[in-house]
C-alpha cells in the first residue's frame, strides 16, 4: 500500500501548496479612486487655479452651513456641496493625514462591503457629518472641507467588528459578524480606542490645537460621521456567513 508523501517529498515533487503573498501596496480600487480624486482636486487648487478660480471652487464645492438656512436663495450646488466637500482639503498636512487614515480603515471595510456599498457608505457618512455640523452651526460661514467625517464613519464601522480583520484571502478585510453594541461596549480594547478618539477630537476641536492645519477642526462633523458608521453599518453590510468548515457539526 502506498504511504502518504511526507512534506519534504512533496516539496521535491513540486506539490507543496504555493504560499499566497500579500502585496505591500494593496488598496481596493474604490479606495484608490477616492484618494485619486482628493489628490487631483488638491493639486488643481494648489497649482492650476488662480485665486479667483480657487474661491469659486471653494464656494461651489465646500459645505457652507449658512447657505442652507434659506437666507441666500437657491442654487443647484446646494444638492452637491454635502458630498463634494469631502474631496477638498485645506492643506498638505490635512490631505496627507486623511488619506493615511482612509487607507488604514477604508481598505478592510471596502474589502468587506464591496465597491458599491463602500461608496454609498462613504457618501452617507459624509452626509451625516455635515448634517450634525449644520445642526450645531446653522449660521456658520466658514467652509467645511475634508474626508475626515466619512473616515470617522469607517472608524465607527471598524469598532462594530471589534477591529477584527482576516487576511486569509490575500487582502485585509473586516471579518466576523457585526457585533451588537452591548458586546462592543464590553470590549476593553474597543472602549479604550473610542475614548481616546473622542478625547482627541474634543481637544483638537475645542482647544483649536491641530498640528499642520491652519483652520479649526470640525469635531462635530467627525462625531456625526462616526455615529452614522457605528449605528448604520448593518444597512451596508452584505451579510456575513461563517466559513463552511465552521458551520459543520463537530463530534
Amino acid at each position: 500500500m502506498n504511504e502518504p508523501e511526507s512534506p519534504p517529498e512533496m516539496k521535491q515533487a513540486g506539490l507543496e501548496p504555493e504560499r499566497r503573498r500579500e502585496p505591500v501596496f494593496n488598496l481596493p480600487p474604490v479606495v484608490l479612486a477616492i484618494i485619486g480624486i482628493c489628490a487631483a482636486v488638491f493639486l488643481l487648487q494648489q497649482y492650476v487655479l488662480n485665486d479667483t478660480q480657487q474661491m469659486t471652487l471653494l464656494y461651489d464645492g465646500a459645505f457652507i452651513p449658512v447657505l442652507y438656512t434659506g437666507q441666500y436663495g437657491f442654487d443647484w450646488f446646494l444638492f452637491t456641496r454635502p458630498f463634494t466637500y469631502a474631496f477638498m482639503h485645506g492643506g498638505f498636512a490635512h490631505i496627507a493625514i486623511n488619506m493615511v487614515w482612509l487607507a488604514a480603515f477604508g481598505s478592510p471595510l471596502a474589502n468587506r462591503l464591496g465597491a458599491l456599498r463602500f461608496a454609498l457608505f462613504f457618501a452617507v457618512t459624509g452626509l451625516a457629518s455635515v448634517g450634525l455640523f449644520w445642526a450645531m452651526h446653522p449660521y456658520g460661514e466658514a467652509p467645511l472641507v475634508g474626508a475626515s467625517g466619512a473616515i470617522s464613519g469607517m472608524m465607527g464601522a471598524a469598532a462594530r467588528f471589534g477591529f477584527h480583520t482576516d487576511r486569509s484571502a490575500g487582502k485585509a478585510a473586516f471579518a466576523g459578524p457585526v457585533l451588537p453594541v452591548s458586546i462592543v461596549l464590553r470590549s476593553r480594547g474597543v472602549v479604550i480606542f473610542l475614548a481616546m478618539w473622542m478625547i482627541i477630537n474634543l481637544a483638537t476641536g475645542l482647544l483649536g490645537f491641530a498640528p499642520g492645519t491652519d483652520g479649526q477642526i470640525a469635531w462635530e462633523a467627525h462625531i456625526g460621521g462616526f455615529i452614522a458608521g457605528f449605528f448604520g453599518l448593518r444597512w451596508f453590510d452584505r451579510g456575513w456567513q461563517a466559513p463552511e468548515w465552521e458551520s459543520l457539526d463537530r463530534t
